[in-house]
């Protein structure tokens, strides 16, 4: 299990924003109390931090990821009940939209019925 911070650069009041994710929300709410995030500030599956808190987030052990990556995941999570890893992340991805694509067509492109 880990905690993952994306490399979102969102402007809000001043700062710029990045997101926090973990599997669990044990782990997340863990970290968040560990760098300083109020509970308040939790969005239901993540926290939007700053980069001065990613920063304090990645010295305590959050891992480093892309907004694609972290996209990918939380998608993945939707589906497979895990965030899973973001080496993996994009190509599990690809083959869930692929294996869909493939449910909903016959094999010369026309809609399944």
């Amino acid at each position: 299990m880990a905690v993952f911070v994306d490399d979102m650069k969102a402007p809000y009041r001043g700062m710029l924003m990045c997101h926090m994710v973990a599997d669990t929300d044990e782990e997340l709410h863990a970290m968040a109390d560990r760098i300083g995030i109020a509970r308040h500030w939790y969005q239901g599956d993540h926290y939007d931090i700053s980069l001065g808190k990613r920063a304090l987030a990645v010295r305590y052990g959050a891992r480093e990821i892309t907004m694609r990556q972290l996209g990918c995941m939380v998608a993945n999570k939707r589906v497979t009940g895990s965030l899973g890893d973001p080496e993996t992340a994009v190509a599990l991805r690809r083959t869930l939209r692929a294996e869909m694509k493939a449910a909903r067509t016959t094999g010369d492109g026309t809609a399944a019925t």
